[in-house]
């Protein structure tokens, strides 16, 4: 199962105007449940290094079946994940904004949001994931 492009824009659209309301152009990319990219939008003015990191954290969100903050805490030197920000080609993001979209407990698909700090983006891609949980197929 994999989350289709409507349902995908709409959670692009609730982080959308989450940015909005705190004045951050942010960077939204949302992959399916093979962490392929279904939909993307960069608002005007965020910044051009977000994309790759927009995109990698909704990529590693999906990859490894949890967020990229709680991926961070495992990735510090003397845990068990430390490197593994190296594997991948590098697309995995140990910093948080990406989560990944469960439908009744299955992964479907994950969200990248970055353009602010990291609280900016985790803030933002909760909007998204509000959405997400509120819509019921």
């Amino acid at each position: 199962m994999n989350i289709e492009l409507d349902l995908a824009l709409e959670v692009i659209q609730a982080a959308k105007e989450k940015a909005a309301e705190i004045g951050i152009p942010m960077v939204i990319a949302i992959a399916d449940a093979g962490g392929n990219l279904v939909a993307f939008q960069r608002m005007d003015e965020a910044l051009l290094v977000s994309i790759d990191v927009a995109i990698n954290k909704a990529y590693t969100a999906v990859a490894l079946k949890l967020p990229t903050h709680e991926l961070g805490l495992l990735a510090q030197p003397g845990h068990p994940l430390f490197g593994i920000h190296n594997a991948d080609g590098g697309r995995i993001v140990i910093f948080g904004g990406g989560f990944p979209l469960k439908r009744n407990d299955e992964i479907i698909g994950g969200i990248g949001v970055s353009g602010g700090s990291v609280e900016d983006d985790v803030l933002c891609a909760m909007a998204g994931i509000e959405h997400f949980k509120d819509f019921d197929r």
